[in-house]
């Protein structure tokens, strides 16, 4: 989806500092309902009995705004929940319209009852250049913004955005916006199209001054299921959001995403010459890191390929897996403006045991920056057959490097790939430097192999910049036109690093 400019716009004009002479109105409430803990999941299974309806959407005014007018609308800042008041938290609202034809619903809860956020245009800045758009019943806001003193004392920063679909962006402190998160994934890549589920309500329950965290709960409709879930959400160095979700089948789910993430690759040192651009790198991650049940850990860098690709992990009690940006240097990208060495990683812990199913990678063909071309998720191996439902527990990390360290082996920080003058492909891949990384390098015992074409044994050097060792082997891909690679340093017959995998496809 095409959605990382407009949330980089509105971010920007929530940074512009706001004027503080004009009474402003702040954001009104409706009546109050009753509201506990079960409120959301007894909506969300009454709806599964019955047949999707998709909801009404906002006039065509609004849905037919351009992009560039859709940025000549903004919240004002004064106008937020919560605004002088002691409360920890401050959230903003976003107009509909562009990419978000149809309202949400947002609630504030406290209490024991729950008000909703009535549509209210005088919440929101605009320029002349904001064409006259129809104002009537069918409007609501498109999702919310969650703002906290982060580094400085009633400054207080977004963290988080809940916006699209069950779409959701989060960042640790001092990051930029990169990769995406998801309620839930359904047929993703399948041949008869995918399906995106939506978050159609919200309710926030009023934290208490000084409260590190604040609880949001969703209502998830779509054709094939509904879904409720609960978000305790802690920003920080690392923002952590511990999830709790039932979904509801409608029909039997076959193809199910569970803690999707998607995230945009454009090219590496993998893949250079495909691209002609003054920067290093274009990514906002650049691998798949997978700790399975048996405790090995995979690192899988991603490409961008000319044909859909898909990968399947096969796995049985998961222990984590997300999508990494590991260059965290100015230089590995060389971008005043996008800042993708700022860009969080976003690490998925589950917290009961998943059972049998596989990490799925989908990696689409992309040309252009824009494009959300990454996606990964947990897929179950058993069918969630209609009229049952299914419970999963998990932790979302948004940060610099939010995998935990205990028992992890060495790091992959880089892989690059090009031609040899007379013929076939080298590779090199740097780790990190370790306590245990031998002073004598040719202690490593290299496990390495390849799924065809020819293969030369590996090297082991030790890189100055990063003191850590670097293997480096060469590959002819004969008539192969992909090859799967799998390598690994072991030290006294023990894992040293993570294993990397790699698929090599003829561009």
């Amino acid at each position: 989806m095409i959605r990382r400019d407009v949330l980089k716009s509105l971010a920007a004009l929530a940074a512009v500092p706001q004027a503080s002479f004009a009474a402003e109105p702040g954001l009104q409430l409706g009546a109050a309902e009753p509201f506990d803990a079960e409120t959301v999941r007894a909506r969300a299974a009454a709806l599964a009995e019955w047949d999707y309806t998709p909801r009404q959407q906002v006039p065509e005014s609004w849905r037919n705004l351009s992009y560039d007018q859709y940025r000549k609308i903004w919240f004002d800042g004064r106008n937020a929940l919560w605004q002088d008041t002691t409360r920890p938290q401050r959230v903003d609202v976003f107009p509909p319209g562009l990419y978000f034809p149809q309202p949400v619903e947002i609630h504030v809860v406290e209490g024991g009852s729950a008000r909703p956020l009535v549509f209210d245009m005088a919440v929101f800045d605009s320029t002349d250049k904001f064409p006259d758009v129809e104002i009537d019943d069918t409007l609501g806001y498109s999702g919310l913004r969650l703002r906290a003193e982060l580094e400085t004392a009633d400054i207080f920063q977004e963290y988080a955005v809940f916006q699209g679909a069950s779409y959701f962006r989060g960042i640790g402190t001092g990051e930029t916006y990169g990769l995406s998160a998801r309620g839930l994934a359904l047929k993703t890549a399948d041949p008869e199209g995918e399906e995106f589920p939506d978050f159609i309500a919200f309710w926030l329950e009023t934290p208490q001054t000084g409260a590190p965290s604040v609880v949001l709960h969703a209502l998830l409709d779509s054709p094939s299921c509904t879904g409720v879930y609960r978000f305790d959400i802690t920003p920080g160095d690392t923002l952590r959001m511990s999830v709790s979700a039932e979904v509801f089948a409608r029909t039997d789910l076959a193809h199910v995403g569970i803690a999707p993430l998607t995230s945009m690759f454009l090219f590496d040192e993998t893949m250079r010459q495909r691209f002609d651009d003054f920067r290093p790198a274009v990514h906002d991650s650049d691998g798949l890191l997978i700790h399975n049940g048996a405790g090995e850990t995979l690192w899988r860098p991603l490409g961008n390929p000319v044909t859909l690709q898909i990968s399947a992990f096969v796995d049985e009690g998961p222990r984590g897996f997300g999508l990494m940006q590991r260059p965290r240097n100015f230089r590995d990208y060389a971008d005043l403006e996008a800042l993708y060495h700022k860009r969080p990683s976003l690490w998925i812990m589950p917290e009961e045991d998943w059972g049998a199913g596989s990490v799925t990678l989908v990696e689409i063909p992309a040309d252009l920056e824009i494009y959300d071309n990454i996606v990964a998720y947990w897929r179950p191996e058993a069918v969630i057959p209609a009229g049952s439902s299914h419970r999963m527990r998990y932790r979302m990390d948004w940060g610099d490097d939010p995998a935990p360290r205990t028992d992890m082996p060495l790091r992959v920080l880089s892989t690059a790939i090009g031609a040899r003058p007379e013929g076939g492909k080298v590779v090199t891949i740097d780790f990190e430097d370790g306590a245990l990384v031998p002073e004598d390098l040719s202690r490593l015992d290299i496990v390495l192999r390849s799924g065809g074409g020819s293969l030369t044994p590996g090297l082991v050097q030790r890189n100055p910049e990063t003191n850590g060792p670097r293997l480096a082997f060469t590959f002819d891909p004969q008539e192969e036109t992909a090859i799967e690679f799998r390598a690994q340093l072991r030290v006294d017959g023990a894992p040293l690093s993570e294993v990397w995998l790699y698929r090599w496809t003829a561009s």
